[in-house]
């Protein structure tokens, strides 16, 4: 039987998430590459890399409470069909993030779980940077429309495009 048992159910639940945002940024990344958007792909890869490294951290800490990851994202990835839903969906998935992993840390610091606590808050607060940059995303794009906001991650010249 694992140790703090309701640590390692929401560290299997944020696991599951950190996995589905993987899927996501990877699909994000292939779909903004079709659109001829590579250097906001290229910012989808490095989100990618950072929630597959979170999915990592909650992987091993898991492991160190005696449980056994599922590694089975929550959700399969959607494509979307503009930037603003693009924008809007991960931001909505952030703002589900910094919710479930807040109350998950208090959780863990109330049942003296202090690892999973540091954890969860570390975590949350990198996620608070993700819905801070898709919040400023989707601002600029309000304010620039989507032509010139394409054009800021848009690297080639319109012959190549």
């Amino acid at each position: 039987m694992p140790r703090h048992q309701s640590s390692v159910a929401a560290l299997q639940q944020a696991l599951s998430m950190e996995l589905t945002a993987v899927q996501q940024y990877l699909l994000h990344a292939h779909v903004l590459d079709d659109w001829g958007l590579d250097k906001l792909a290229a910012k989808m890869r490095e989100e990618m890399q950072e929630e597959l490294g979170h999915a990592g951290q909650f992987i091993d800490r898991i492991l160190y409470l005696g449980g056994s990851p599922e590694v089975v994202p929550a959700k399969a990835p959607v494509k979307a069909e503009s930037l603003k839903a693009m924008f809007e969906s991960d931001r909505a998935d952030e703002e589900e993030a910094i919710e479930v992993y807040t109350a998950a840390a208090r959780a863990a610091g109330e049942a003296g779980d202090i690892g999973s606590r540091v954890l969860f808050e570390t975590i949350a607060l990198d996620e608070e940077g993700h819905w801070g940059w898709l919040d400023q995303q989707l601002g600029l794009l309000e304010r620039m429309g989507e032509p010139a906001f394409m054009q800021v991650y848009f690297t080639g010249t319109a012959a190549e495009a």
